[in-house]
């Protein structure tokens, strides 16, 4: 369960390495609990990159005219601690929140996905980025 607020690890080579949710896009809300919108894994996620590599284009450096130019990004959740429930009534979590750059027609921006990957990703539409996972879960 991702919400606003929330700091992801980035699992692709863009040179992103943490990033911080600031809008939730689709999503669910609880009714009665809490009225916030919350993603799972294959839901889209407005981003912006805390911690990059320097020699990325997503890095700005430490002084505060800098630091306040970060980078927005839309990202798609590939992990979750939260445990998902699959249509066969068994769960999936894992142990960290992870995230994929994407781009505008929703194809990673990144070679490479470092980690596992759910599979719901495939019923989302995020192909290119099942093929390029190492392991599906």
């Amino acid at each position: 369960m991702i919400q606003q607020e929330s700091i992801l690890d980035i699992a692709d080579n863009t040179g992103a390495k943490r990033a911080l949710v600031i809008r939730v896009l689709g999503g669910s809300t609880g009714r009665a609990r809490n009225t916030r919108r919350t993603a799972s894994v294959g839901d889209i996620v407005v981003c912006t990159v805390k911690k990059a590599l320097p020699n990325s284009d997503y890095y700005v450096g430490n002084n505060r005219k800098e630091r306040s130019t970060r980078r927005k990004v839309k990202a798609v959740v590939v992990r979750t601690k939260f445990p998902v429930r699959r249509t066969d009534g068994s769960y999936v979590r894992f142990d960290s929140n992870a995230a994929v750059i994407i781009d505008e027609e929703k194809n990673p921006k990144g070679t490479r996905i470092f980690g596992a990957v759910a599979r719901e990703l495939r019923e989302k539409g995020f192909m290119k980025i099942v093929s390029l996972a190492n392991e599906v879960i």
